[in-house]
């Protein structure tokens, strides 16, 4: 704890120093796996807290700081036999922007946001103290900070539930022929408590997939084992349409636990099918083989965003009452024509909070909410910056018309009015008042597209221009995708082979590790 202590020492003066020049500042994690431009301009270092602390067996919980991403957390906590509750698909994404932004996955309709998973969070506010918050100690600052984007302070430590590991997720692919049909699936299935995942894909109006998932350590015997991690398995989507496509009813397999928890990496769910149609290349397994150092979502998203390309998607998750899921799905149909969709339950979260929630459905005790269904829009938008913010901005609109809201890592097109029309200021504003987060970048700012910035940004000089025409932009995003080394972090991942023990022997009689 003592490189911990005087990292956040660090991390807590360079804070207090913007506090008293009344500067705002951003935060440099390292990596992101958001889509929104960057700033570069006064930044508060915190790449170096990216250490696992403490494991905990008997109380089942692990001790890391921030950066830590999804893949280390999951290969520390299967050594011991433990796995988080929710664990984002994509293994570069880290514990603090869990916490920080939203985070609902595949589990989430058992255990809510990710940031439900967490006993406590030590932060250092913007006037540089450090605070522990959690359920009993500062806990509007606990809640209201999950969502916020970093806007009440700065994360630097987290303690994780646990829950016992099992060897596979027994795995069935349940065929469907329509939105409704799906949504009627979704919401019987949330109900069975021996489930621990559910999700589902959307391939067209009439053919998709729900995907439920129990773990275990004896699957069926009936159940082949099945990988999508190596070079050569394939890509899940494109393995779950085949699978519906070529067989009738339900299907089950077993995915090794680790395999399944970071089954979208190869190919970003599908996103990274559009790299082959960018670069103008034959799209099939030879092709992903050959280039499946360039196809795991850490290289993607770094070459994302060095190539700029990340303005002409759509890249959004959309949180919609199960009533109006359908009717937002024929929309996009009609608007964007994108496909697959991805459709992932989740359990809201209690009001006030920065996380998309909507108070059309209460459950029969007249308090609680219910589910939302999240519907991920990821695919090819228009190219020209008014095309772009006009379609964005229609899709915003659609959105608050039927009661969802979409998720704050992405692009944002709302006028500050909008904005707080579909959040509690009062609440967020009283919070950064009370700990003197004034001088942070409100979630507003931080979250908000400058459309005549970008208009300017492309036209700002030759070179600019040049680094955004094809097929110059897409080459300069590989090569900054290589010098970053990402891939490595792909190559060295250990989660593959590890052997999930049911025993723990190598503890101390405190049942605390490491």
């Amino acid at each position: 704890m003592d490189s911990h202590r005087e990292n956040v020492k660090n991390v807590s003066a360079a804070v207090r120093h913007f506090y008293k020049t009344k500067e705002k500042f951003r935060i440099f994690h390292g990596s992101t796996n958001s889509t929104r431009p960057h700033n570069h301009d006064k930044i508060v270092d915190t790449s170096a807290l990216s250490k696992i602390i403490k494991i905990d067996t008997q109380k089942q919980t692990i001790l890391v700081e921030p950066n830590v991403p999804m893949d280390r957390l999951v290969e520390e906590t299967l050594k011991y036999g433990l796995v988080p509750p929710v664990v984002m698909e994509f293994p570069g994404i880290t514990v603090g922007g869990g916490y920080a932004g939203t985070s609902g996955e595949s589990s989430s309709f058992k255990h809510g946001f990710f940031n439900c998973t967490i006993n406590y969070v030590e932060m250092v506010l913007a006037n540089g103290d450090v605070v522990i918050c959690s359920d009993t100690e500062k806990p509007d600052l606990f809640h209201g900070a999950a969502g916020a984007v970093g806007s009440l302070g700065v994360t630097t430590l987290v303690e994780i539930q646990l829950k016992a590991a099992k060897k596979f997720v027994e795995t069935t692919y349940h065929p469907i022929s329509s939105m409704s049909e799906a949504i009627e699936k979704i919401e019987r299935v949330t109900l069975d408590h021996d489930l621990d995942y559910v999700d589902g894909i959307l391939f067209s109006k009439d053919c998709g997939a729900i995907i439920t998932g129990h773990l275990t350590d004896n699957p069926r015997l009936d159940a082949p084992v099945q990988c999508f991690s190596a070079a050569k398995d394939p890509w899940f989507y494109l393995h779950v349409k085949d699978i519906i496509t070529k067989r009738v009813g339900p299907v089950t397999e077993a995915i090794p636990l680790a395999e399944y928890l970071f089954r979208y990496d190869r190919g970003g769910f599908w996103v990274g099918a559009f790299a082959f149609k960018y670069f103008k290349m034959p799209f099939n397994s030879f092709t992903r083989w050959l280039l499946d150092d360039f196809l795991h979502t850490r290289m993607m998203y770094t070459a994302l965003h060095a190539s700029g390309q990340s303005k002409n998607f759509i890249v959004q998750d959309l949180a919609l009452p199960y009533s109006t899921a359908e009717q937002f799905v024929d929309y996009t149909e009609n608007m964007f024509g994108i496909y697959p969709l991805w459709l992932c339950p989740l359990r809201q979260s209690p009001l006030p909070t920065m996380h998309p929630h909507s108070q059309r459905e209460i459950e029969a005790d007249g308090k609680k909410l219910k589910p939302l269904l999240n519907i991920g829009l990821w695919g090819q938008g228009p190219t020209s910056y008014d095309e772009s913010t006009k379609v964005n901005r229609d899709l915003e609109q659609k959105l608050k018309e039927l009661g969802g809201m979409k998720w704050l890592y992405a692009h944002t097109y709302y006028s500050e009015e909008e904005f707080w029309d579909l959040f509690n200021r009062e609440w967020y504003d009283s919070l950064r008042e009370k700990y003197d987060a004034t001088s942070l970048p409100s979630v507003y700012e931080k979250v908000k597209v400058h459309v005549d910035a970008m208009k300017l940004d492309g036209k700002s000089s030759f070179w600019r221009s040049l680094l955004s025409t094809w097929p110059i932009n897409g080459f300069y995003g590989i090569k900054k995708a290589v010098d970053s080394g990402s891939y490595l972090e792909a190559r060295k991942s250990a989660w593959r082979s590890i052997v999930i023990k049911t025993d723990i022997d190598d503890k101390d009689p405190s049942g605390t590790v490491r």
